[in-house]
């Protein structure tokens, strides 16, 4: 089992009064697994997203990830953690604008030491080539489509060879062509065993996922 999560809770204190982002939210996520998380704005998916990401910690319960329990860790145990176990992919691609596509995939791995700087390039090179972005790794975003930045934030996620990728609303932003390509390569990503939890609104976009989670009022619904 890759993801554990039992009773996890998460409150927040707004304008003095306590709001549970998350309310008891129990799942298990095996390893190959194809997640969707689904429902309204408000509803937790972005809040359990955040800490399935080591982005935030929960107020109580029990998160287990790869069999390292990481809900009591410190903001610099879970730095360590999503360096060596995490690839995120986000809706707004999250791409540094005046670097280009090769040295954006490379950022992940400038956190590893002992790693050669020709070591780090090849492997950016060769993830560049999967995405069908050989001829473009030079490019910055601005000389980018949407679906072609996406597709350099997906080598940038999988740049240290994550056992979890994590995609909130990958697609928010794509037209409906791009929005395909994306998915038809998430799709071939899990059947080669990547392990995908994905946030998104939209049903055909969830159809490619093995399963769906939905969510309301902080508490998991089917």
């Amino acid at each position: 089992m890759l993801i554990s999560i039992k009773e996890l809770r998460r409150c927040y204190n707004v304008g003095g009064e306590q709001v549970w982002a998350l309310d008891g939210v129990s799942v298990e996520i095996g390893k190959g697994d194809f997640v969707a998380v689904m429902g309204a704005s408000g509803s937790g998916k972005s809040t359990l997203l955040n800490i399935l990401g080591c982005l935030d910690v929960p107020t109580s319960g029990e998160y287990v990830l790869d069999g390292i329990s990481v809900a009591g860790m410190s903001r610099r145990e879970l730095a360590a953690v999503r360096n060596r176990k995490i690839g995120f992919i986000f809706q707004n691609f999250n791409l540094l604008p005046k670097t280009s596509a090769r040295e954006n995939v490379e950022l992940p791995m400038l956190y590893r030491s002992g790693l050669k700087t020709v070591e780090r390039r090849h492997r950016a090179e060769e993830l560049l080539k999967e995405v069908g972005l050989d001829d473009r790794m030079l490019h910055t975003p601005s000389q980018l489509s949407g679906g072609q930045q996406q597709r350099v934030a997906i080598a940038r996620a999988l740049m240290n060879n994550p056992p979890l990728l994590l995609a909130d609303e990958p697609t928010g932003n794509l037209d409906s062509h791009s929005t395909v390509e994306i998915m038809e390569f998430f799709r071939r990503l899990n059947n080669a065993g990547q392990t995908i939890v994905m946030v998104t609104h939209e049903n055909d976009v969830a159809a490619y996922a093995k399963r769906k989670i939905i969510m309301k009022d902080g508490k998991i619904t089917s």
